[in-house]
């Protein structure tokens, strides 16, 4: 059950050259690291993903439901690169207030919040004021806000940016651990590599709105060079095949 692009071209004025021409693509199980320059066509296939852009041909599907249903988004779900504290409400009640509005009933919504909020390691906050948070935590709090409604996608959109190391280290277990527990299949756009570690199962390497890589983890880091130290082989491994014809 996953998120799939079929023969999809999108283009942002009628003129320009598309962004994304004859895209196919369906995201992987686990967690998938989505890389490219910019320009390369992230954002838009994200937005694509996220309904937010409908593609100009082919289409948008998530076991065969379109992007435009309302069935499709109880499934895929989006955590946006700037979290907002809601003023005046506790963790919960801001996670609780996303089901919400999710189409939850406020009873389960209120009893998923906890649960969301235990799945992110952020339990302990639950009665803690949003706008009391630090960056990172309110990261994982916007985390647990698109997981609250059980969906099985979940698109990120740089969501590392920012970050001092020992936050994206955290956040990126976070990611892994909703994966695992949940089945949820994770895919998260960056320009940074190092957002890679070797946590992701996946690697998807977009340029010019073509993939040019689509595998795994092993296999990416295998492309770079002979002698690359091991701290870099992320980095070269990514230039090799951004700068490849």
């Amino acid at each position: 059950m996953t998120v799939r692009f079929s023969d999809c071209t999108y283009r942002y004025k009628r003129r320009n050259r598309p962004v994304l021409d004859h895209f196919t693509y369906q995201i992987p199980e686990g967690v998938t690291i989505l890389l490219g320059p910019n320009g390369a066509g992230k954002s838009t296939t994200l937005k694509l993903a996220t309904s937010v852009l409908t593609p100009q041909s082919g289409r948008v599907t998530y076991e065969g439901v379109g992007s435009g249903e309302r069935a499709y988004r109880r499934h895929v779900s989006w955590m946006p690169q700037h979290i907002t504290a809601a003023p005046g409400l506790t963790c919960r009640e801001q996670v609780a207030y996303t089901g919400w509005l999710k189409g939850m009933n406020r009873t389960d919504a209120w009893t998923r919040a906890r649960e969301a909020l235990a799945l992110v390691n952020m339990a302990e906050n639950a009665d803690k004021k949003a706008t009391r948070l630090s960056g990172g935590q309110l990261r994982r709090l916007g985390v647990a806000a698109a997981l609250v409604h059980d969906c099985r996608v979940l698109l990120l959109d740089e969501p590392t940016a920012g970050m001092d190391p020992t936050q994206r280290r955290v956040f990126r277990d976070v990611i892994a651990a909703a994966a695992a527990t949940k089945g949820i299949r994770v895919l998260m756009s960056t320009h940074d590599v190092a957002d890679l570690a070797e946590d992701a199962d996946h690697v998807t390497v977009l340029a010019d709105g073509r993939i040019r890589y689509d595998g795994g983890t092993t296999g990416f880091l295998s492309q770079a060079p002979d002698g690359t130290p091991t701290g870099r082989l992320a980095e070269a491994a990514y230039t090799h095949f951004v700068h490849s014809v």
